[in-house]
C-alpha cells in the first residue's frame, strides 16, 4: 500500500509552496484513515474523485483541477486484504468482503459529503481472479450505491503510466515504468526518442486516450507492456513455506525474472545513457523512506526522489539482516507493510538487476492519480503544463 500523504499536499507541488502540516494519525494496526477535509474545496471547478480497490488496500482520492495539476481536496486509505485466500480457493473471502464493504461506505460518505458527481471506481488484479467478483460488484451496489468497475490489466498499466508524467525528464528518450501491487506487477516500456524533449512529459499524459497513438503528431510510443500475475501479496504466498529468510528472497527474485521472459525489451541491449526507469508503489516509497531514514512519512521528500542501485541494494540488505520481527518494529516499514516488503523487495531488485540503468526514480503516485488525470484531460479542464 503506498503511505497516504500528508493532509493538504497537492497532487504535484506547486514552487515555493510551503510544506503540508504533519501527516494524518494512524488508527489500530496502523491504518491510514485521513479525515476530511485536509483543505476547503475552492469554488469554481467541479470535483473529481478516484478510487482503487486493489488486493490489500482500497484508496480514494478527491481532487479538484488547477491548471495542469489538481488540488487534492479528501483521501482515504484502509488495509482490506481483500485478496486473502484467494491463491487457494480462486474465490473472495466473505470476510475479506465484509472489511471491504465497510471501507467502501467511508468512502461513499465522503462522496456523498463533498457533492463529488464525476468519479471512477475500479478493481484491478483481485476482482480480476476471483470466480465470486461479479457478484461482489453487485453487493457494493446493492450495500453502498457505488458502482465499481473491474478494469483490465492494459488499462491499470496505462493509468499507472499518466500518473507518472510529470516525473519524466526531457531527456528521457526510453522510459520504463513499473507499478508493483498487490496481485500484479505491470511494466510499460515506452519509447520518446521521436518526441521533442520539452514535449515528452505531456506526450506521456496523451496515453489516457490508449496505447495506440493518435493524429499525427510525434508520439510516445508503448514498444512493449506486461503485467505479471506477482505482485507483493501473490509473491509472498508463492513462497510462504520456506522458512530461511535470505533463501525466500532470493527465491522470490529469481521466480519473478522468470515471469518476465515474454516481455519483448526483457533481453534487448540499450543504452544507459536516456534511459529512465521509474517505479510506483508502496515497495518503491517505503525503500526511498528507509533509506532517507523518515520516521515519520513525508511525501515532499520521496516523490521524486532518485535513487542509485547500490542505494536501494543498501536498504534491502539491512531489510535482510534486521530479519521478520526487526523489520516488524522498524518505524520505517510500518506495521501494515513489514510482511510484505521483503517480496516488494525482490521484484524491485530484480528490475534493477534486469534493465541498463543503475537509477531509479521514485513516485508516490498511481492508479488513483492516473484515474484523476485521465477524467480531467478527458474533459479538457486541464491546462498545459508545466506538469512540474
Amino acid at each position: 500500500m503506498t503511505p497516504e500523504r500528508p493532509r493538504g499536499e497537492d497532487a504535484i507541488p506547486q514552487p515555493g509552496a510551503k510544506p503540508g502540516p504533519k501527516p494524518s494519525r494512524r488508527g489500530r494496526g496502523g491504518i491510514v484513515v485521513e479525515p476530511s477535509p485536509p483543505r476547503p474545496a475552492q469554488p469554481g471547478p467541479q470535483l473529481y474523485a478516484a478510487l482503487d480497490l486493489g488486493t490489500n488496500s482500497c484508496r480514494m482520492l478527491i481532487a479538484q483541477p488547477k491548471g495542469s495539476q489538481f488540488l487534492v481536496v479528501d483521501s482515504f486509505s484502509k488495509s482490506v486484504q481483500l485478496g486473502v485466500g484467494l491463491e487457494a480457493s480462486g474465490r473472495l473471502s466473505r470476510s475479506s468482503m465484509g472489511r471491504t464493504i465497510q471501507a467502501l461506505r467511508i468512502c461513499q460518505k465522503k462522496i456523498e459529503k463533498h457533492g463529488v458527481t464525476r468519479m471512477r471506481l475500479v478493481a484491478t488484479e483481485a476482482c480480476r481472479r476471483a470466480r465470486n467478483s461479479r457478484d461482489f460488484m453487485r453487493q457494493i451496489r446493492r450495500e453502498t450505491g457505488l458502482a465499481v468497475e473491474i478494469i483490465p490489466a492494459e488499462e491499470e498499466a496505462r493509468l499507472a503510466v499518466i500518473s507518472c508524467a510529470p516525473l519524466v525528464s526531457t531527456r528521457t528518450e526510453q522510459l520504463l515504468v513499473v507499478d508493483i501491487g498487490g496481485g500484479s506487477t505491470e511494466l510499460v516500456w515506452i519509447d520518446l526518442s521521436a518526441v521533442p524533449p520539452e514535449d515528452r512529459p505531456r506526450a506521456i499524459m496523451r496515453l489516457h486516450a490508449g496505447f495506440t497513438p493518435k493524429g499525427d503528431a510525434p508520439a510516445a510510443r508503448v514498444v512493449d507492456w506486461i503485467s505479471v500475475p506477482l505482485g507483493v501479496a501473490t509473491l509472498k504466498d508463492q513462497f510462504g513455506d520456506v522458512e530461511d529468510d535470505a533463501a525466500r528472497f532470493a527465491l522470490m527474485s529469481w521466480f519473478f525474472e522468470e515471469n518476465l521472459a515474454s516481455f519483448s525489451p526483457y533481453n534487448a541491449e540499450n543504452p544507459r545513457e536516456g534511459f529512465q526507469i521509474i517505479g510506483t508503489s508502496g515497495t518503491v516509497t517505503t525503500v526511498a523512506a528507509s533509506f532517507l531514514g523518515l520516521r515519520r512519512y513525508d511525501r515532499t521528500k520521496v516523490d521524486g526522489l532518485s535513487m542509485t542501485s547500490d542505494q536501494i541494494d543498501t536498504v534491502i540488505r539491512d531489510y535482510l539482516s534486521l530479519g521478520p520481527e526487526g523489520r516488524r518494529t522498524d518505524p520505517r516499514i510500518g506495521r501494515d507493510r513489514h510482511s510484505l516488503i521483503m517480496s516488494g523487495a525482490a521484484i524491485l531488485q530484480a528490475l534493477m538487476r534486469i534493465w541498463p540503468t543503475d537509477r531509479l526514480s521514485v513516485a508516490d503516485r498511481g492508479l488513483r492519480e492516473g484515474l484523476l488525470y485521465a477524467q480531467m484531460s478527458a474533459d479538457g479542464v486541464l491546462g498545459d503544463g508545466p506538469y512540474r
